[in-house]
């Protein structure tokens, strides 16, 4: 076979890959959008409808906080998900099993929640409440088995941070598709498979509407596992595994994973409290939900607009620079969006500089996150891919868990409970203002001043660290595979040699 045929061959699996993953990426963010900002709709404006006001708002508030205490409890599961990952050897390689089995578990429970379980939301609240909480903790469990090994194939699929980045920007191009497209369609879908066609629907047409969610869900996982191919590389190879106990140490100890974290819990648990509330705003205080739709549908347009953009700003501005800008816009957005009232257009033009530049500081925080596999393999000796990226879906639940609790609080605040579309008083809007707007605003600006401060693991220095690896690393593997007496000495002398580099980005 001739050199340009193999090239030919190779630049063909490259985007067979980045097309693969970014369909999975689709199907994700559907399934993600649904979890954390339309289930909480369905809870809170069609599940609890009795005549008795104060009944329907307790329920409200303990279905919120349910979801809000299992999905925090279940962050301290995550590590130890992203370590079972790292630890899995089949012949589909570690991350496929479970992208596809998590992918169908959660998408079928998902869809069960969608539903009153045969009235016994009405007829025994309690056991509903119970039953409910069992089938969300199985559903978010294998949620972040699909979650966490579905992000953690970025360091698998290639070293370079500049594929790694155009890799993303497919990946985050597929979810900017999926979860906004949600917001698109939703109403329709909601609308056409509902007996009660007006307002937003009724029980039966968000039933549908999480059927058609689920499928998706199930499809594009079972596209990951046929079109995604992992690299065959000594790199990524460990001579022993982390055990359980091991596990938070070696995420405590990578300082700049740390560092990107608390920036981002920040960060995320503040967008995920506005996306929530969006739908909301158009509801109650606008008073036509299916005027969302024209916000989804933007939304959908300049975020692919916004993704293609991020390989050459990262470029041009770096990725600290790209956060920055990002945040500034969005808290301009914040502010216009308090002060929008009910001009359709002002809420518009609020919402999408609060949405523009969120695909853009996700793909910072991710290949940030990213970059610190490797700025922990050559510190700590050990390569660690899903366990490290774990950290970023199990910020991103801890957002949508509190986002969730807040959300019902502020509806019940506000008085946005089934039956008062068009009884909101002005003192509920208010209310519902300081929560979802202000708290964001606060939450995002920590999150600018922790990144600003912490955050010093540069395009440049990854570049290092991978060159130092490859000097080091390699040898120590090599030496391995002829002499495994000689290893701990070797992987002594290489974690020494990293220390060099791993510190000097530790602390530029």
């Amino acid at each position: 076979m001739s050199t340009e045929s193999s090239s030919t061959q190779s630049r063909s699996k490259v985007m067979t890959s980045r097309i693969a993953y970014a369909t999975g990426a689709f199907g994700h963010d559907i399934f993600y959008a649904t979890l954390s900002t339309y289930l909480i709709m369905f809870l809170t404006s069609h599940l609890f409808n009795s005549s008795d006001t104060a009944h329907n708002n307790r329920m409200i508030l303990y279905v919120t906080t349910i979801i809000a205490v299992l999905r925090i409890v279940e962050l301290f599961i995550d590590p130890f998900i992203g370590n079972m990952v790292d630890n899995t050897t089949t012949k589909w390689g570690k991350f496929k099993p479970w992208v596809v089995g998590g992918g169908v578990v959660s998408s079928v429970t998902l869809m069960v929640l969608f539903t009153d379980m045969g009235g016994m939301n009405e007829s025994n609240p309690m056991l509903y409440l119970f039953i409910f909480a069992v089938l969300y903790i199985v559903m978010d469990i294998f949620y972040s088995f699909k979650d966490i090994s579905f992000w953690s194939m970025v360091p698998a699929l290639t070293f370079s941070s500049e594929e790694r980045e155009k890799t993303a920007t497919f990946a985050r191009v597929g979810s900017t598709i999926g979860g906004n497209i949600v917001g698109v369609v939703i109403m329709p879908i909601v609308l056409f498979f509902s007996v009660t066609k007006s307002g937003s629907g009724d029980k039966n047409g968000w039933f549908w509407f999480a059927f058609i969610v689920a499928l998706i869900g199930i499809i594009s996982v079972i596209c990951v596992a046929l079109g995604t191919h992992e690299v065959d590389s000594t790199l990524r190879q460990n001579k022993t595994k982390t055990g359980f106990k091991d596990v938070f140490r070696m995420l405590l100890k990578n300082d700049q994973l740390m560092a990107i974290a608390l920036s981002y819990l920040a960060y995320t648990t503040g967008v995920n409290i506005l996306n929530a509330s969006e739908l909301y705003y158009f509801q109650y205080i606008l008073g036509d939900a299916s005027k969302f739709s024209i916000l989804a549908t933007i939304n959908t347009l300049v975020g692919l607009v916004s993704v293609s953009l991020f390989p050459k700003l990262a470029q041009q501005f770096n990725r600290s620079n790209v956060f920055f800008g990002c945040v500034a816009i969005m808290l301009v957005g914040i502010v216009l969006f308090f002060f929008a009232g009910k001009s359709l257009a002002l809420v518009l033009v609020a919402a999408e500089l609060f949405f523009i530049p969120q695909p853009l500081v996700f793909l910072v925080v991710l290949m940030t996150i990213t970059d610190c596999v490797e700025y922990g393999q050559l510190k700590l000796g050990h390569r660690d891919e899903a366990l490290t990226l774990s950290v970023r879906p199990l910020l991103d639940k801890f957002g949508g868990a509190v986002s969730n609790w807040v959300i019902g609080f502020a509806a019940v605040a506000a008085g946005m409970t089934a039956g008062s579309e068009n009884h909101v008083s002005a003192q509920g809007e208010m209310n519902f203002k300081l929560i979802v707007f202000v708290a964001p605003f606060v939450l995002i600006i920590i999150g600018l001043i922790i990144f600003f401060t912490r955050v010093k693991l540069t395009e440049e220095k990854h570049a290092q660290i991978v060159a130092e690896l490859e000097k080091t690393w390699d040898k120590d593997a090599l030496s391995a595979n002829g002499a495994a007496s000689d290893a701990p000495a070797a992987a002594g002398a290489a974690a020494g040699d990293a220390g060099a580099v791993a510190g000097d980005a530790s602390t530029r």
